[in-house]
């Protein structure tokens, strides 16, 4: 499917293509087994960006529910120091 788009200034106009990616499924729905919690940080740190950020839901792919209790374990770990606000480096 092409599509054109024009462009009001110069008058040219451009073709792309739109493009279809699959949606990520819900690794908490998929695999049963797996559990949230604050105090299991390796699960955790897959949702907090380099930054320190809690990742959103359209990038990691959570459910609305799961989603919910990800940053709520990320931010109960938060409290009691095991994870941090932020990272040392992002003051620069």
């Amino acid at each position: 499917m092409a599509f054109q788009k024009s462009s009001a200034a110069g008058g040219k106009s451009t073709t792309f293509r739109r493009r279809f990616t699959r949606r990520k499924g819900c690794r908490f729905c998929g695999d049963k087994s797996l559990e949230i919690d604050y105090k299991e940080l390796r699960n955790l740190r897959y949702f907090i960006s380099e930054r320190g950020k809690i990742v959103p839901r359209r990038i990691s792919g959570n459910c609305s529910d799961h989603q919910r209790k990800v940053c709520e374990a990320i931010k109960r770990a938060r409290n009691i120091a095991l994870l941090p606000f932020v990272t040392s480096h992002s003051l620069d």
